[in-house]
C-alpha cells in the first residue's frame, strides 16, 4: 500500500456506515469512496463490507482491520500532536506538590529553570499531607520513599543520606555518642510521619542489635523543620536528610555524630499523571529537576 489514504477512507465509512456520509466528510464523491474501498479490497484480497442498495455493513474481516486501523489512526494522531507539543514553548501555569522541606532542594535551582522558560508560571504547594494528582490537578508532585502501585508516571530524582545533629552545647553537656548504642544516654529527637502517625526509624549500620535500640524520646515532631530547630535549640540528638542539616552544620548551629554509622539513602521521585502526550510545561521541568537536583549524592 503507497499510501494511507485509503486506510482513512476506509476508516471514515466504517464509522458511518454510509460511502455518502464519508465523502462528504473527506471532501470525497460517494464514487470516489466506493472506488477507494474497492481498491483497497483488492490489495488485502477480502471484502471488507457488505454493500446492497440501501445499506453499508461491515463484514468480520471489516470488524477485525477496522479495530486495528482505529488504533493506528490514533497512534498517528498522537504522533502529530507530539510533534506539535515539541515545536511549542513551554507556558502555563505548572502546579507542583513537594515535602514541607522541599523548599530547601528546590529553590536553589529555580532562578535557572525561569531564566530557561519564562512563561512558566511557578505554583508551588509546600505539603507533607497525601495529594491526589489527578483530582487536586496538580502537574507534578515530589515525593520520597518507596512508591506504591498506582497508574502515576514517574522519574528517579536521585538519592541524599541521612545525619546525626546535636548542637555544641547539648554535645558539650551530655557528651558525644561514640557507638550507637550510647544513644540510649541520649535525648532523641523523632520524627513522626504525618501521614501514618508512625515514628520514623534510625538506621544504623553495624551491630543488627543497634537497629533496635529503646530510645528516648525528649520530643517527637511531624515536621522537620522544628527537628532541626530543636536540634538547633539543644533539645538532644536528631536524625534528619543531609541537605536539610547541610547549612546549619556548616554555621556551626549543629554538628554530625556517628557519621561512620549512617550509610542510609533517602529517594525522591517525580510523578505525575499517565497520559499519552506529555505537555511541554511538565517536560522541561522534569527533564531540568531531573538533571539538577541531588548532584552530590548521585549515584
Amino acid at each position: 500500500m503507497n499510501s494511507l489514504s485509503g486506510i482513512v477512507v476506509f476508516v471514515k465509512t466504517a464509522e458511518t456506515l454510509s460511502f455518502v456520509a464519508a465523502g462528504r466528510a473527506l471532501g470525497l464523491t460517494a464514487s470516489a469512496v466506493g472506488k477507494s474501498i474497492a481498491k483497497l479490497e483488492e490489495n488485502l484480497g477480502v471484502r471488507l463490507f457488505q454493500r446492497t442498495t440501501r445499506t453499508v455493513r461491515l463484514t468480520a474481516a471489516g470488524e477485525l482491520f477496522f479495530e486495528r486501523c482505529q488504533r493506528i489512526m490514533e497512534d498517528l494522531k498522537d504522533a502529530e500532536t507530539m510533534l506539535s507539543h515539541v515545536a511549542q514553548a513551554p507556558r502555563g501555569r505548572l502546579r507542583v506538590s513537594l515535602p514541607t522541606i522541599g523548599y530547601r532542594f528546590l529553590l536553589p535551582v529555580l532562578p535557572e529553570f525561569r531564566r530557561l522558560h519564562p512563561e512558566v508560571e511557578l505554583d508551588l504547594d509546600f505539603n507533607d499531607a497525601l495529594v491526589d494528582i489527578v483530582n487536586e490537578g496538580v502537574d507534578i508532585a515530589i515525593r520520597s520513599g518507596s512508591l506504591p502501585e498506582s497508574r502515576l508516571i514517574s522519574r528517579r530524582l536521585g538519592t541524599f543520606r541521612f545525619v546525626l545533629c546535636g548542637s555544641p552545647g547539648y554535645l558539650k553537656r551530655k557528651g558525644v555518642p561514640r557507638v550507637p548504642s550510647d544513644l540510649k544516654q541520649h535525648d532523641c529527637i523523632r520524627f513522626r510521619f504525618l501521614t501514618t502517625g508512625k515514628l520514623q526509624n534510625w538506621t544504623l549500620s553495624g551491630d543488627p542489635a543497634w537497629s533496635q535500640l529503646r530510645l528516648t524520646a525528649s520530643m517527637t515532631c511531624n515536621n522537620m523543620e522544628a527537628v532541626l530547630a530543636a536540634a538547633i535549640d539543644g533539645h538532644g540528638i536528631a536524625y534528619m536528610p543531609d541537605f536539610l542539616a547541610r547549612d546549619s552544620i556548616k554555621a556551626g548551629a549543629v554538628q554530625p555524630v556517628l557519621e561512620r554509622y549512617l550509610q542510609d539513602h533517602g529517594q525522591f521521585w517525580a510523578l505525575w499523571a499517565s497520559s499519552r502526550q506529555l505537555s511541554p510545561k511538565v517536560r522541561v521541568f522534569v527533564d531540568f529537576i531531573s538533571e539538577r537536583l541531588f548532584r552530590v549524592n548521585r549515584e
